[in-house]
């Protein structure tokens, strides 16, 4: 029986756009920010700021060499939060309802830049805060390593208290789905303008979902 779904967050519950990043740190005077920026994970100094290997200031420091004119921190985050779209108010409502009955547990390559700001807003579309759609969250800076590394899986597994046959992981990447597959998860691949709750089996498939909060009772 299912009891926890385990989401993704770019590309799965908010909707993501890596060339309007691209575009802006263009617009700062970088050269090629392609070479560092991918869809599903990041290269050079926006890699180690995901993986927690340095500190917001750190990140800056290391990224102001390939910008050709001075610029400040805030126009750096700008930049950096120009990959984030926004999260339908349909999408959030899904969560609040399978909240009822299962686990709802987040696990996100990201970065604490965004996560403190651009992220955080997102989620106050709807009148309320991100803490509140999920019953616990883990973050690749906080873990120190990025999916789609079995580790962070892993310390999923051990923080948020779930066990891999009982949870369904949805992500946009086919590798981190695969990852999680090879650890005994089931997965929900995410297609690019999906919405994650039109693939959800349904109560009476032979995946049935079983109500983490009743049985617990």
């Amino acid at each position: 029986m299912i009891r926890n779904l385990l989401f993704d967050l770019g590309g799965v519950v908010l909707d993501i756009k890596r060339q309007r990043c691209v575009d802006a740190f263009k617009r700062l005077g970088m050269e090629r920010p392609e070479k560092f920026l991918g869809e599903y994970v990041q290269k050079g100094p926006f890699m180690m700021l995901e993986s927690g290997l340095v500190s917001p200031a750190e990140f800056r420091d290391m990224l102001r060499p390939y910008i050709s004119r001075p610029v400040s921190d805030q126009e750096i985050d700008d930049a950096f939060n120009a990959f984030l779209i926004g999260i339908p108010r349909e999408r959030l409502r899904h969560l609040e309802a399978l909240r009822k009955d299962l686990g709802i547990y987040l696990l996100s390559n990201t970065n604490p830049i965004m996560w403190e700001s651009k992220i955080a807003d997102c989620f106050r579309v709807d009148g309320r805060e991100r803490e509140d759609y999920f019953d616990g969250m883990v973050t690749s800076f906080e873990a120190r390593v990025m999916k789609p590394d079995a580790r962070i899986f892993e310390y999923a597994e051990q923080k948020l208290g779930i066990r891999p046959e009982e949870t369904i992981f949805f992500d946009d990447s086919e590798a981190n789905c695969r990852a999680a597959e090879a650890l005994g998860f089931k997965t929900i691949h995410v297609p690019a303008g999906a919405d994650f709750y039109t693939l959800l089996p349904p109560p009476q498939s032979h995946q049935p979902l079983e109500s983490r909060r009743d049985s617990s009772n």
